[in-house]
Formats: structure tokens, C-alpha cells, sequence
């Protein structure tokens, strides 16, 4: 069985990667920086892993000894949020960028023969758009004008209406988020350097992650952890725009699969692959499901009229790729998974800090 590293492993994601992992007998080692804004509590709980490193992986000797003796690494550390990462630009441009060519210095010394990256669907931009004659449209965006307007939905040249469909991996990206930028850069030195070196390297492009260990106090890491919290302080979940955006909301036990077959499967060097559902749900649609999981039909969704700087329109992925090149099948959908994450999430307390997310979230929106 291999030896595989998880930067940022003890993360939401880098947990059940883990679990992943070892259930299936291989050795893991964590490295994480176990930062408070990722982290409620210490030690984590529900951790598998053969080895925990406590440390950053922009620190080059730290992630020189989290690299002695691994076979394969996974690479997940990251500063995560769209919205935050318009106002704390150093901190994610640092933690992203520079923790990446860090440990990719140091990975093009060792002995590590593939790695795969947590990419995101941010690097779309705006998703895919077909017009009324069936073309593809890429490149759209929304202007500041048109939203202050509350004309969320996009239009072509000609001012009629576009239709979203599933973004596919040979949609050129179009960055509009500091976030977005970081995963790109992650994505693209790995590919690079690993091709560069003879290290083979996987970019896997997440759409947006759900389940059970996800930071309800953390208001940036995924809109469902926001509802949540929302709910479980007895309040409504507040939605940007009108809620009509659509999303692809993909079970964190699937992902967490998606990497295991990622470092396995032959012939896969760089690569780039979408994970998702394959399914695209209204942000209203989600909310809605989940005050009704939670036993909160009272608490309805109501939406905000404003738009978020950094956000998107319409976003969801098309996996014929990843059905394709790794053998991936969702097994999980959000209607079915909802019992599951409502029995977690109903054994949480949360801290203020969804409330004080929320207001800084607000206080950088693009008003109507």
C-alpha cells in the first residue's frame, strides 16, 4: 500500500480524504496549519490519519519533512471564500499561491510520483452559456451597472436572453474573484512544474462541496454551512440577488473519492477534471430544502436584492470527464443527503462568527 501526504488534511475535505484513504489500507500523513478560521476545535476530531504534522506549508523545512517517504500528495491547503478573498487579498494570495510553489519546490526534490491539486469551479467565471440558435457564449459577464439594476440574469450582444448549461473543462476561464485567481495559479505551477520535472499531477476542479464536518462557524467556506448556521440561530437564510443562481452542490464523500481514483488511475498526467453532481439546484432551492430538513419551514429564504463582488450567475459542471478518465459516479445527491447533514449538524454549536461573516460579507456587496 502507498505512503500519500494531505496538505490541509485535516480540513472538511481533507477528512473524509483520509478516512478515504486509510480505510482502503494506505498510510497517511497530515500537514495542516490548523488555522481558526478552518478549525473549531483541537484536536480535531474524527481524525484518521498515521501522522499529523502541525505546521504551514509555505514554511519550505516543515514541508520538506511532510514530504520524506510519501509516494503520492494531495494537495488541498488553501485560504477558501470568494467573498473574503475580495477584502483580505494578502492573506489569500499568500497562503494559495506562495504555499503552493513552496511545496512544489520542494516536491520537484523528492521522490513523489504524482499529485493532485483542489482546483474550483471559480476558474470558470461565469459558466456556460448557449444563445437561442444553439452557439456557445463564453466570456459573459454581468456589469456593475446591471447589478446595482437588479438585472442579475445575462444577456448576449443583442440583448436577448442566455441559457446556462454545464460547464465543461475546455471553457476558457475567466478569473473575477481573487479566490478564483489563487486556485487558478495553484492549478496551473502544478501542472507546469510536475510536467516540467517528470512528476505526473491531476488538477481536480470542485464545484461546490457539502456534507457532514463542514465549519458551521466559518460563514466562507460553502453557502450551505451559511444556511445552516443561519438556522440554528433561529434565523431566516439570506441569499445575494434573487436566489435563482444555479449551482452543482457535490457530497464531500464523492469528492473524497474523486481524489483517491485521481491519484490512482493510469494516465492521467495533466489532466484537468471536473467534480460536481451533475445536477444544478436553485441557491433558493437549496435553502429552502435544507430549513425543511432541519425542521424550519417557518425560516424561508429570503433574498437580499444585492449582488456579491466576486460572484457569479450560473455555475454547474459537466462530469462526462471525470465519468470517462476516472470511473467517477456521484453517489450521493443534495435531495437524499439532506437526512445525513441535518443528524450532523444538529449535534453543532456554532460560534458568532457566522453573524460577523455575514456583515463583512454584506458590507463588501454591490448594493441594488
Amino acid at each position: 500500500m502507498a505512503h500519500y501526504l494531505i496538505t490541509g488534511g485535516a480540513g472538511f475535505i481533507g477528512r473524509h480524504l483520509c478516512n478515504e484513504l486509510t480505510t482502503a489500507g494506505h498510510r497517511v500523513r497530515i500537514l495542516d496549519s490548523l488555522i481558526e478560521s478552518a478549525h473549531d476545535q483541537e484536536p480535531v476530531p474524527g481524525l484518521s490519519a498515521d501522522e499529523f504534522i502541525h505546521g504551514d506549508v509555505r514554511d519550505p523545512e516543515t514541508v520538506e519533512e511532510a514530504l520524506d517517504g510519501v509516494n503520492g500528495v494531495f494537495h488541498l491547503a488553501a485560504e477558501v471564500g470568494v467573498g473574503q478573498s475580495m477584502y483580505e487579498i494578502e492573506r489569500y494570495v499568500s497562503a494559495n499561491d506562495l504555499g503552493t510553489a513552496v511545496l512544489m519546490q520542494r516536491l520537484i526534490e523528492s521522490n513523489v510520483r504524482r499529485v493532485v491539486v483542489a482546483s474550483s469551479m471559480s476558474v470558470y467565471g461565469e459558466g456556460l452559456y448557449r444563445r437561442a440558435d444553439g452557439g456557445a457564449v463564453e466570456g459573459v459577464r454581468r456589469s456593475p451597472a446591471a447589478l446595482r439594476d437588479g438585472l442579475w440574469d445575462l444577456v448576449g450582444q443583442d440583448g436577448t436572453a442566455l441559457r446556462p448549461v454545464a460547464t465543461h473543462e475546455e471553457k476558457c476561464p475567466d478569473i473575477s474573484s481573487v479566490y478564483a485567481l489563487t486556485k487558478f495559479n495553484q492549478e496551473k505551477l502544478t501542472l507546469m512544474l510536475s510536467a516540467t520535472y517528470g512528476i505526473e499531477a491531476v488538477a481536480l476542479r470542485l464545484f461546490n462541496v457539502f456534507g457532514p464536518g463542514q465549519n458551521l462557524s466559518n460563514p466562507y467556506t460553502g453557502v450551505l454551512a451559511v444556511f445552516a448556521g443561519r438556522l440554528l440561530n433561529g434565523e431566516a437564510p439570506m441569499i445575494f440577488e434573487d436566489g435563482r443562481q444555479l449551482r452543482d452542490f457535490v457530497h464531500v464523500q464523492d469528492v473524497a473519492r474523486a481524489f483517491h481514483l485521481a491519484m490512482e488511475q493510469p494516465g492521467l498526467a495533466g489532466e484537468v477534471i471536473n467534480i460536481g453532481s451533475g445536477n444544478s439546484c436553485t441557491i433558493e432551492s437549496a435553502g429552502r430544502l435544507l430549513a425543511e430538513a432541519m425542521g424550519r419551514s417557518d425560516l424561508q429564504p429570503w433574498t437580499s436584492g444585492k449582488a456579491r463582488a466576486g460572484d457569479v450567475r450560473h455555475c454547474f459542471a459537466d462530469i462526462a470527464k471525470a465519468r470517462d478518465r476516472l470511473g467517477f459516479e456521484p453517489h450521493h445527491q443534495l435531495e437524499d443527503s439532506l437526512p445525513q447533514l441535518v443528524d450532523w449538524i444538529s449535534s453543532q454549536r456554532i460560534r458568532d462568527r457566522v453573524r460577523h461573516g455575514v456583515r463583512a460579507l454584506e458590507a463588501s456587496s454591490i448594493s441594488a
